[in-house]
C-alpha cells in the first residue's frame, strides 16, 4: 500500500514538473521568441516571481517521492519497474542539476533588468536560456515516460 501511494504521488508530482515542458513545446517557447525586450524581461520576471516561490516544493516532492519508489521497488517490483523508476529518478535529477547550474544562474541575471534597462545582447541570454530548458525537457520528459512506462508495463 505505501508503495502505491509514493508511486501516486510521484506521478502527479512528477506530471506537474512535465507540464511544463509540454507547454513550451506547445506554445511558450515560440511565444517567448517573438516577443521584444520589454515584453520578454516582464514575462520573465512575472513567471520567474511565481516558480520561485512555488515549483521548488513540486521538485522537491517529485524527486523524494520518486527515489522512495525506487527504493521500495527493489524489494517488491519487477526489473522493469526498478529500472523505470531508477531512470526516471536520474532524469529528475539531471533536470535539476541543469536548472541550478543554467536557468537558475540566467534567471538571476535577467532579474536585474528592467524593461527599461537591458543590455543589447540580451536575446543571446534568451537563447541561452531556452538551451538549458531543451536539455531540461529532454531530461524530464523521458523520465516521466519511463515512470508512467513502468507503472503501466512493471
Amino acid at each position: 500500500m505505501i508503495l502505491n501511494i509514493t508511486l501516486f504521488v510521484a506521478l502527479i508530482a512528477y506530471s506537474i514538473i512535465v507540464s511544463q515542458s509540454f507547454m513550451y513545446v506547445l506554445a511558450l517557447r515560440n511565444t517567448q521568441l517573438r516577443m521584444d525586450a520589454h515584453s520578454y524581461i516582464v514575462f520573465r520576471h512575472l513567471v520567474d516571481a511565481n516558480m520561485q516561490a512555488k515549483f521548488r516544493y513540486v521538485v522537491y516532492a517529485s524527486i523524494v517521492a520518486t527515489l522512495t519508489v525506487t527504493i521500495l521497488t527493489l524489494s517488491s517490483g519487477s526489473g522493469l519497474m526498478i529500472g523505470c523508476t531508477a531512470f526516471a529518478f536520474v532524469a529528475l535529477v539531471a533536470d535539476t542539476a541543469v536548472t541550478i547550474r543554467g536557468n537558475l544562474p540566467i534567471n538571476k541575471i535577467m532579474n536585474t533588468w528592467s524593461a527599461e534597462a537591458y543590455p543589447a545582447d540580451w536575446s543571446t541570454l534568451r537563447a541561452k536560456w531556452l538551451h538549458c530548458f531543451q536539455w531540461r525537457q529532454i531530461f524530464n520528459v523521458t523520465g516521466f515516460v519511463a515512470l508512467v512506462a513502468g507503472v503501466v508495463f512493471g
